[in-house]
């Protein structure tokens, strides 16, 4: 069953209107309309207050947000691509800031620099900033560039956790390698990540709320390039 077949049913057998559950989650009835019929979908904030709502795992729903914002492996797999080069970039990732790994040379003024190398490939991520940052990853082989990724963010809360931040991007995994998994969660501190798109061509953002509180958010798209 769909994310947006589900969310009617749950509505329906607590027999309220669109209008209803839109008050209890401090939403508007059109927000509600457009889960419905899969035009947009909640933050996870939102899909907690779901969860909770209708005594429904978060897990569970995860599973069909996942199929209706192309987060399902189905529709992430990386065809045409070779499978040694996304081992690489997870491991990577995991050595690098993840891992708080030690930075290389700054390559310009005041910018962060790590640097990942294994044979003839290479990882480089780069990124200019703190609390409001901006950066950029990208591979290259016999030092020929063929894959970036830019991102942009901010902390939004004194309570944000650097440390739990690393934590989920350490656990990035195959199917999705481009930032953390697609929820996690350790105490009172969520991590959430949507992706649309496949490897080469995609677009996504993560959050992470400390209870339902949000504290971090960061954009990020990318692709092949030649």
């Amino acid at each position: 069953m769909s994310f947006q077949e589900q969310l009617q049913t749950l509505r329906k057998a607590k027999g309220l209107s669109q209008e209803k559950l839109a008050e209890f989650l401090g939403i508007s009835r059109q927000s509600v309309a457009k889960w419905e019929v899969g035009q947009s979908y909640p933050d996870i904030a939102r899909l907690i207050a779901l969860s909770e709502f209708f005594k429904v795992s978060i897990d569970k729903l995860v599973n069909d947000y996942e199929e209706n914002c192309r987060l399902s492996i189905e529709e992430n797999k990386v065809n045409n691509i070779n499978r040694n080069i996304i081992d690489f970039l997870c491991r990577a990732k995991k050595a690098t800031y993840a891992g708080n790994g030690g930075e290389c040379k700054s390559s310009r003024p005041n910018s962060h620099d790590l640097e990942y190398v294994e044979g003839n490939l290479k990882y480089i991520d780069t990124y200019l900033g703190g609390e409001k940052f901006s950066g950029e990853e990208g591979l290259w082989q016999d030092d020929i560039p063929f894959w970036s990724m830019n991102y942009t963010g901010r902390v939004l809360d004194e309570r944000f956790s650097g440390s739990f931040l690393k934590e989920a991007l350490s656990l990035v995994t195959e199917e999705n390698p481009y930032r953390g998994p697609i929820i996690y969660q350790n105490g009172q501190y969520k991590y959430h990540c949507i992706i649309n798109g496949e490897f080469k061509w995609f677009q996504g953002h993560e959050e992470i709320y400390f209870g339902n509180v949000k504290v971090y958010e960061c954009y990020f798209h990318g692709g092949s390039i030649k």
